[in-house]
């Protein structure tokens, strides 16, 4: 199989003005509609997108009805607040998304996945009807993916990795993981564009890891390879992580993105990557940045 056919395209920029590094904003539905078919030429096959995604699953469904000859899988996340009506949600889910059952449906975090334990028997049974596939969480700390791990309801499991979220943070979680059958997708392989910002920037966040983007900068230099073909290469390069989710804010953001994943990557230059070491893990979640 392909390296390339393990991407995942994420929509987050589908419905709302996304990213550290975002100078597009929200995309329009045509510009979507030119990354989806993009996309599916590619052989990209599964989507990833949310309640909390703005209108994003109304873009999805419109691009759908336009293109019946191109409907992608969708991985969908219900909201951080849960009601008792998730049935009636899924169902509201696929009507707007234009499909007929999930790829998957995830609890949006870690949390929202603790104080709804007891829908996981209800979306075990929704399974059964084939209205989706596999029941996932979105996790960001070792210490969340090791719980999730242990429940047998959960079969996938989505977590950040990238060159400052490496193997040095993640390997043995990720073993872990596969040992207990679990399908890992990872996100967050551009960190939302951290990687791509000039190390003299003065955003806080670039400020607090400048010297390991100076670290990274010298590797892309010293192997003439460019920051995104690093990123790209180094998340689909291993072999404990399934699918690989990207976002791209254009077809040829998209197109670059594919190329990047065509790149072969030097153990050597692998391994100059683990030992970039981020002490602060904070840093490596965008939802506790602050400017």
């Amino acid at each position: 199989m392909p390296v390339t056919n393990k991407l995942i395209l994420g929509t987050v920029q589908f419905g709302l003005n996304y990213g550290i590094n975002n100078t597009v904003g929200k995309l329009d539905q045509s510009a979507v509609n030119e990354i989806l078919k993009t996309a599916y030429h590619l052989g990209i096959r599964i989507l990833d997108t949310a309640e909390a995604y703005g209108n994003a699953h109304d873009v999805i469904g419109h691009f759908h009805d336009a293109h019946p000859d191109k409907i992608f899988k969708i991985i969908t996340k219900l909201p951080h607040h849960l009601d008792d009506h998730i049935e009636n949600k899924i169902s509201n889910y696929l009507a707007q998304l234009k499909v007929n059952s999930l790829e998957a449906l995830m609890f949006h975090s870690f949390k929202t996945y603790q104080e709804n334990k007891t829908a996981g028997e209800l979306l075990s049974k929704l399974k059964k009807k084939y209205k989706i596939k596999l029941i996932g969480v979105s996790i960001y700390t070792n210490e969340e993916m090791a719980e999730v791990i242990d429940d047998d309801h959960i079969d996938l499991i989505q977590l950040p990795f990238n060159l400052f979220d490496n193997l040095n943070l993640r390997n043995e979680i990720l073993n872990l993981a596969k040992k207990n059958g679990k399908i890992v997708h990872s996100r967050s392989a551009f960190l939302q564009g951290l990687f791509f910002k000039n190390p003299e920037d003065q955003h806080t966040v670039v400020q607090n890891v400048k010297s390991e983007l100076l670290q990274l900068n010298q590797i892309s230099f010293q192997n003439s390879i460019s920051i995104s073909d690093l990123a790209l290469r180094y998340t689909l390069n291993q072999p404990n992580i399934d699918h690989v989710l990207i976002g791209v804010d254009s077809k040829e953001h998209l197109l670059e993105n594919f190329r990047s994943a065509e790149i072969n990557l030097d153990q050597e230059i692998v391994e100059e990557i683990n030992k970039i070491q981020i002490k602060n893990t904070d840093l490596l979640n965008p939802s506790l940045w602050k400017e």
